[in-house]
């Protein structure tokens, strides 16, 4: 006992007189997202490239602690984590955002994208300037946007080619006020659920279709309990990064900008993985026994048409602003 008590004397001597005392060592940063996401999912792999890229750029002073795969809860408990401090960050599909800053809903334009080009250059543009104010009125700040790409529609009724096979279709959707609206003016009957239901609630035939880019239904298994899938492209959707604001602005300015170095590494990594991730994911959602139904140019037209007065509602009940540059950026 005397021994020890020697031999940490000892040691906290010699750090001193390296100037590598005990409140220095105690400096070091943890940083805690969660996320909903599966662990393979590109996304939470991307994370993991954040977290490797961080340690190195700080000589391990700030690091990074993930919890993917709904560990600390789903989508809407992360962002509340994030807004009380419990943790620094979340990455999480924008819809799950739009109860908060219910801008995010200009990006959810129906039948608006044609390609991921023009969506990133919505989202990297000025778009994304006018959002980040947005987000730190409420106590967030976007670390960036990663692509959850195309969201597409799956069913066991029908498979779907025309407006008319929308027709009295339960579908499952993300609480998202333009997305339920869009739905209804399908003829769809859109059902609001936290994707953890999602599996139990179409095996039990509580819901009869969902709609989720193709790299969700696969990571998700939906195929299990999904017969039909068609390529609607109905919405966009984009994976934001929050942080805590106040958590943020916490740090030095170096690690602040060690934080955003290494999130643009791994943004752009996710980025260009998620397209291939997509084609492969359609791939082995069709070989696993699903049955594909690709919507014509025409069909599309159709539902472009037929949701149009989504968008000329979603101006009157958000920052018009928004809107119109999301339009102005898709029409350059």
């Amino acid at each position: 006992m005397i021994k020890t008590t020697r031999l940490t004397r000892h040691c906290c001597t010699w750090l001193m007189a390296l100037g590598l005392s005990t409140p220095l060592l105690a400096s070091a940063e943890n940083l805690r997202f969660g996320g909903n996401f599966p662990s393979d999912h590109s996304s939470s792999q991307a994370m993991e490239i954040f977290k490797k890229e961080l340690a190195s750029r700080t000589d391990g002073d700030v690091t990074a602690q993930l919890f993917p795969n709904m560990q600390l809860g789903g989508a809407s408990e992360n962002i509340d984590q994030v807004s009380s401090g419990a943790v620094m960050g979340t990455w999480v599909g924008i819809a799950y955002l739009s109860r908060i800053v219910p801008e995010f809903e200009a990006l959810s334009l129906p039948f608006a994208f044609d390609n991921r080009e023009d969506a990133f250059r919505v989202i990297d543009g000025e778009v994304g300037n006018m959002l980040d104010k947005k987000l730190a009125e409420k106590g967030f700040t976007a670390l960036g946007y990663m692509e959850l790409g195309f969201r597409n529609i799956t069913n066991n009724v029908r498979p779907i080619a025309s407006k008319a096979d929308f027709e009295g279709l339960k579908i499952r959707l993300q609480p998202n006020q333009t997305h339920l609206d869009t739905f209804r003016a399908l003829g769809a009957n859109p059902v609001s659920m936290g994707i953890k239901e999602v599996y139990g609630a179409l095996q039990q035939g509580v819901i009869d279709g969902q709609e989720n880019p193709y790299s969700v239904i696969a990571t998700r298994r939906l195929d299990e309990v999904q017969k039909y899938l068609s390529d609607s492209r109905h919405f966009y959707d984009y994976i934001v990064i929050i942080a805590n604001l106040k958590k943020f602005k916490s740090l030095s300015e170096d690690q602040q900008q060690a934080v955003k170095q290494a999130m643009d590494v791994a943004v752009e990594w996710q980025r260009s993985r998620a397209a291939e991730e997509a084609d492969t994911a359609r791939q082995q959602l069709i070989d696993r026994g699903m049955e594909f139904t690709s919507l014509s140019l025409k069909a599309r037209e159709e539902l472009r048409k037929a949701t149009q007065g989504v968008v000329d509602e979603l101006k009157e009940k958000i920052d018009a602003e928004i809107v119109e540059s999301v339009q102005a950026a898709l029409n350059k």
